[in-house]
């Protein structure tokens, strides 16, 4: 079957065709050794002589020498043909098999380390992208759905009560607020989610100009102080006062308050949350350190994810966005985010580039 599809692949109609243009170069110079041998015997012996037993043998090996070249191009051209039709064959008997089983199917490596290993390596690759990428998509949808059930649930339910319970002012407008609370949280959602796409689609850049990151972390302490006192938790802003970057300030500020906000909240109360920036050489650094429980190793590569969170019951308030809106921001800006052990406690540090 194999060789059938080699000897009709338009791969071995390209390699006869380039043995022919091969075989009429051979030929011309065959055929110029071969008059050229006769002259020059004839200019030496003259007529003298029978020379037909030395064209004889002359002919005989041209004839042996092209049939050998024609033979070993043939076998060349199939050979040549053959692999690579067989691993275009690898190639598409895969992609038969996502299509018909799914995205856990990948092109075998014959380990040769050649351009066709390069290239099945590459589509691996890809389809583990593709894979993951899935497997993200599917997860945010379930989560949304798990997430908009909730509220959507209670406002049915309230509604419902309402419906058949004789009117009463007071209870028909608690009803409608706790309604129009649920309605904004739902919304919120969707807004954070078209926010974060916008952001990675880099539609933001054209609001960037050069800023002061420790001003910016100052407002975002002060906004915060209040709420900080209210669970006892001490916030406090370090470093230096200056600290040059460029970037969109709208962006950077809701992503530091993501980042303090969740320290406040999840740190330990009436513990010490501290926002530190500092410049140095290589660019801007921002960190905001707790003492609370951390994120544990293991979940540190999933937390950035969006609808990824820790309390996988899902009934706590938030929605899982907060730190995709700050991996998102800090792309759009070149940064980088790490997460480190605070001992105890958890530091998220953002790292930016030198400020143009």
């Amino acid at each position: 079957m194999l060789l059938v599809k080699t000897l009709l692949s338009s791969t071995f109609r390209l390699a006869l065709i380039a043995i022919a243009a091969f075989g009429l170069i051979v030929a011309a110079i065959m055929a110029y050794v071969y008059y050229g041998t006769l002259a020059y015997v004839e200019s030496r012996v003259g007529d003298a002589g029978d020379h037909s037993g030395f064209t004889a043998m002359i002919e005989l090996a041209m004839i042996a020498v092209a049939v050998l070249l024609a033979v070993l191009a043939g076998l060349a051209a199939v050979l040549v043909t053959r692999r690579t039709v067989g691993r275009i064959e690898e190639i598409n008997a895969t992609s038969r098999a996502i299509m018909l089983a799914g995205l856990d199917q990948r092109i075998p490596l014959r380990g040769s380390h050649d351009e066709w290993d390069r290239v099945a390596e590459n589509l691996n690759q890809m389809l583990d992208r593709i894979e993951t990428l899935v497997g993200e998509v599917k997860q945010v949808s379930d989560n949304v759905a798990h997430d908009l059930r909730t509220p959507l649930t209670r406002m049915r339910g309230r509604l419902e009560k309402a419906y058949h319970a004789p009117r009463d002012g007071e209870s028909d407008a608690a009803l409608i607020g706790d309604t129009i609370a649920d309605l904004d949280a739902v919304l919120g959602m969707f807004a954070s989610i078209t926010r974060i796409s916008e952001i990675e689609t880099r539609a933001r850049r054209s609001a960037f100009r050069a800023l002061d990151l420790a001003e910016i972390a100052g407002e975002v302490v002060e906004l915060y102080d209040a709420a900080a006192e209210q669970v006892a938790t001490r916030l406090s802003l370090g470093g230096d006062r200056e600290v040059p970057v460029t970037g969109d300030r709208d962006l950077l500020f809701d992503a530091i308050a993501n980042l303090v906000d969740n320290a406040i909240k999840h740190g330990r109360a009436g513990g010490q949350v501290t926002v530190t920036c500092r410049s140095a050489g290589d660019g801007a650094m921002i960190a905001i350190a707790d003492d609370g429980p951390g994120i544990p190793t293991e979940a540190r590569d999933h937390v950035f994810k969006r609808f990824y969170r820790l309390e996988q019951s899902r009934y706590t308030p938030g929605n899982g966005l907060g730190l995709s809106l700050v991996a998102a921001v800090a792309g759009l800006h070149g940064a980088e985010v790490a997460l480190h052990d605070n001992a105890p406690g958890l530091t998220v540090q953002l790292s930016f580039p030198v400020a143009l």
